[in-house]
């Protein structure tokens, strides 16, 4: 039995309100000096704060007394849908009709409509599941262009109240009589950590962890960059090892063939030097293209140390090409569910040797 709450823009303004609280679970509404509306969620380790009505982001997390989220230029969202002029959020959903970098003939915008996407309907449902009570933010999104498309997206995230573990679901369906090409990726932006350790469930081997070798057209690096590129297509070991000697600069991005465990996920974490970790878990089935994204200037820092996806992040044209387009047929749903948080240094123990398991029993 559950209990669902509906949500409306005017429960929004400029001074932080409590709504709810219930089970050890506290949310409350406030607007940001852009108009951007944004939801609080806190618990006994932390809080969320998720922007409804754009994009259903996570704009920001904090857990375990540090922030998880990327350094960015932006102290705030901003009410725009253009991606690159409201980056810095923490999770974001990208595609759904394309996704990537577009080339100079694909007509899709960076990283797709979903992003910034104005969600029409938010409610909260409290619930009971098999890890016990949680509340759970759900938005929904349609995007109908005639004779084109015409899908519902419906993401949710599930938030308990004494763990900094949040799953986050993602849903689409297909309301159009025809079937419907799509990509997907879940852009999660953490704080890299000098002295952090990369830690994930494939093998770190350059046929396993593949260094992109193209250049997007909205990044400019340096001489030195190719010779980096170079360095790590033979050794994909040393990015693992987070330093400041190392060029992510604009960026580097892998593309990594992730294996799972007996459940069917896989799993990647950022250590970090008091034994804890930031942690994803995604299921490669579904999510069957790992991408890591890591960029570290003086204006943006981020891990993204997976971005669980369909496709490589290359434009939906390149994409085609590959092969990595999917199809749902009218009436199916796309669904995925990856879990995002942190893991404390026992946690973070016992999930190393589960990674270290998963290896050695697919290579042996």
């Amino acid at each position: 039995m559950t209990t669902k709450f509906f949500i409306c823009p005017e429960f929004f303004n400029d001074k932080e309100k409590l709504i709810l609280e219930i089970d050890g679970i506290g949310v409350s509404t406030f607007q940001f000096s852009s108009g951007v509306k944004a939801l609080r969620l806190k618990n006994s380790l932390g809080d969320l704060v998720i922007l409804p009505y754009q994009g259903m982001q996570i704009w920001s997390a904090y857990f375990r007394g540090r922030k998880l989220e990327m350094v960015s230029m932006f102290d705030e969202p901003k009410l725009t849908s253009s991606y690159l002029e409201t980056y810095g959020g923490f999770f974001l959903h990208c595609g759904f009709t394309a996704m990537g970098v577009p080339s100079t003939l694909d007509k899709h915008p960076l990283h797709g409509e979903l992003p910034n996407a104005p969600y029409q309907k938010v409610f909260l449902e409290i619930g009971i599941d098999e890890n016990g009570s949680f509340l759970k933010v759900e938005g929904s999104y349609q995007y109908t262009v005639a004779f084109s498309h015409n899908y519902l997206a419906s993401p949710s995230i599930k938030f308990y109240p004494n763990s900094s573990l949040f799953p986050v679901n993602f849903q689409a369906k297909n309301l159009k009589n025809s079937p419907m090409e799509y990509m997907y990726l879940a852009h999660i932006n953490f704080r890299p950590v000098n002295g952090g350790k990369l830690v994930y469930s494939a093998p770190t081997t350059p046929n396993s962890v593949r260094v992109r070798r193209s250049i997007p057209s909205h990044i400019h690096p340096g001489p030195e960059y190719k010779d980096f590129l170079d360095e790590l297509a033979v050794h994909p070991e040393i990015h693992q090892k987070i330093t400041p000697e190392l060029i992510f600069d604009p960026e580097v991005v892998f593309f990594i063939d992730y294996l799972s465990d007996s459940t069917g996920f896989a799993h990647t974490m950022q250590i970090h030097q008091d034994g804890s970790s930031d942690y994803v878990k995604h299921n490669p089935h579904i999510l069957n293209h790992g991408v890591r994204w890591i960029s570290r200037t003086l204006d943006q820092d981020a891990m993204g140390m997976i971005l669980p996806a369909t496709a490589e992040p290359e434009g939906y044209l390149k994409e085609k090409e590959k092969g990595n387009i999917h199809v749902l047929l009218p009436g199916e749903t796309f669904s995925s569910e990856i879990t995002v948080g942190i893991l404390d240094h026992q946690e973070t123990a016992l999930m190393v040797n589960h990674i270290n398991k998963v290896i050695t029993n697919q290579q042996s």
